[in-house]
């Protein structure tokens, strides 16, 4: 049994992610995005889809990344 290393629980079928070479065990989705979905740079919330990136930093959207002195990001064409 392996230990979900989110919420401590032990389960006989985790998921496993390898990430530059670090395993990571998880008992559900919801743990491994807590774990590993990063966050936005601007209103903190995990960044589940693509996203956007400017200078290094990460954004969930092209508003909070306006929002942040970068204009140049449109969320539709």
């Amino acid at each position: 049994m392996q230990q979900c290393e989110t919420c401590g629980n032990a389960y006989d079928k985790p998921m496993q992610i390898t990430i530059d070479n670090q395993e990571h065990f998880f008992d559900s989705f919801e743990c491994a995005i807590q774990a590993l979905a990063p966050r936005c740079s601007h209103c903190s919330c995990r960044i589940l889809g693509h996203g956007t990136e400017a200078e290094g930093k990460f954004y969930c959207c092209a508003h909070c990344a306006s929002a942040e002195g970068h204009d140049e990001m449109i969320d539709r064409v």
